[in-house]
Order: structure tokens, then C-alpha cells, then sequence
């Protein structure tokens, strides 16, 4: 099968050497988002609650770019570096999924790039 590359300016560029999403066959695989504001590429200013909603709308962008929508996501992880966001997590969620909403991981990590305190990922099935 071969491989193809998901890109949209709607999101942040990659910042290493990675893609934001790779499409195979039915399935895509979107790469951790952060809080970056694809226009300024910086993290963005405000409460807990800003940088996760940028996070799901960066995934939202790239998984529309693919030709699908947060309806079609089965799977998403979320790296967090205060466990004690995760009921604000679950909030936001709430408002980019509906049910049967997706299977999710949620993991406390150390550091996640540039300083940000959030990053998800997601698994689109088409």
C-alpha cells in the first residue's frame, strides 16, 4: 500500500522530521499536536483551557485536511504534565466528539516540546 502524506496550513507545520498526518489505505495516523497557533507558530497565551482547545482544533484542522472529521477518530492520546487537567480534558473533549466517542489514553509525561503542558494524537478509521 503506499503511503500519503496529510498537510493544511490550518495547522502548525511540522517542527521536525515527521508529518502532520500519514494516510494508508482507510486509516490515518495524525502526529501529536500542541498548543501552537499555526499562524504565529507560537504556543498560545492563556489558561489550561486555551491550550487544550487549540490542541483539538490542530487536530481537527489536519484530520478535515484528510477528507474526514472527528467523527471518524478512534483512537486519541493525550500527554499531559499535570494529571490534574484531566477532568478540564474530558470538557473540551466533550465538545469535539460525540458518542460513541473514541477510545483514548491519557498519560502524565515529564516535558513535551517547546514547554507545552498538553499534546495529543489521534488514529482516524475511514
Amino acid at each position: 500500500m503506499s503511503k500519503q502524506i496529510i498537510s493544511t496550513k490550518e495547522a502548525p507545520a511540522a517542527i521536525g522530521t515527521y508529518s502532520q498526518a500519514t494516510r494508508v489505505g482507510n486509516t490515518i495516523w495524525v502526529s501529536g499536536q500542541i498548543p501552537m497557533d499555526p499562524a504565529t507558530k507560537e504556543l498560545v497565551k492563556g489558561d489550561m483551557e486555551a491550550q487544550v482547545r487549540r490542541v483539538f482544533d490542530n487536530l481537527k484542522a489536519i484530520v478535515a485536511a484528510a477528507g474526514a472529521s472527528m467523527d471518524d477518530v478512534v483512537k486519541v492520546s493525550v500527554f499531559l504534565i499535570d494529571l490534574s487537567h484531566f477532568a478540564l480534558v474530558n470538557s473540551v473533549m466533550a465538545e469535539y466528539f460525540r458518542e460513541p466517542y473514541p477510545a483514548r489514553a491519557a498519560v502524565g509525561v515529564a516535558s513535551l516540546p517547546r514547554g507545552a503542558q498538553v499534546e495529543a494524537e489521534c488514529i482516524v478509521a475511514l
